[in-house]
């Protein structure tokens, strides 16, 4: 990853008090690389809207070794229901993913969203992790992977527990490759449960630029998690 802190987006530590840093029309793999390199995200509710960057104050935040394994999720693991890999169904996953929400009624998950980080994960750097029950797809996730940061960017499960199997082995994995952080975007009482902390967003934005002088893991990637379910 190119150390050089030059970026198409105004400093993110003037943004609006809701987080907003910018808008614009584009979102191609380029921008999205260099927004996550400096801390930023997209997130906006229809393809025909302008696509809308942001940097929230405080950010959620969480150090791979740091993720709560409850006892029922440990138990969950253990007994073997559910296998899980990784970047096998990137398009499933993102589908899932952008099915509406009985909370919402809406996605922000958008077509446009979907094939921007399609192109991203062809370049190798975005993944997913996908949960599975027998030869059926109930869970999982996906982010952007640059240097030693992970940024999650949705998940979904159809069934219990799926989700979070799918983060506890993408965190151990993770933990296995010297990661330093997944970003979680929005503190949330759910992502705090797992291990998720807050810090302040000036203090994320020098975590990140530190992010920049590593190298990317880039490609597909494969979980080394032989063992696992005998360590939760």
């Amino acid at each position: 990853m190119n150390p050089v802190s030059r970026s198409a987006f105004p400093d993110p530590n003037g943004a609006t008090a809701e987080g907003l840093v910018a808008y614009g029309t584009d979102l191609t793999p380029s921008l999205l690389i260099d927004a996550y390199s400096h801390g930023i995200f997209p997130w906006f509710d229809d393809d025909a809207e302008p696509v809308l960057w942001w940097s929230p104050d405080p950010r959620a935040v969480m150090a791979p070794a740091d993720m709560h394994i409850s006892r029922s999720l440990g138990k969950r693991i253990r007994s073997g229901v559910f296998h899980v890999t990784a970047d096998l169904a990137f398009a499933e996953v993102t589908a899932a993913c952008a099915e509406p929400r009985a909370s919402s009624g809406g996605t922000w998950i958008t077509r446009k969203m979907r094939s921007a980080y399609q192109q991203l994960h062809d370049l190798g750097l975005a993944h997913s992790v996908e949960t599975w029950r027998g030869n059926d797809l109930v869970g999982g996730l996906y982010g952007v992977s640059l240097g030693r940061m992970f940024f999650g960017e949705s998940m979904f499960s159809s069934a219990s527990d799926a989700s979070k199997v799918a983060l506890a082995h993408l965190a151990r994995q993770l933990d296995f490759w010297d990661f330093t952080l997944i970003d979680c975007q929005i503190p949330t009482r759910h992502l705090a449960s797992l291990g998720a902390r807050e810090v302040e967003r000036r203090s994320f934005i020098e975590l990140v630029a530190a992010n920049r002088w590593y190298p990317d893991r880039r490609g597909r990637w494969e979980f080394d998690d032989v063992g696992y379910r005998d360590r939760v």
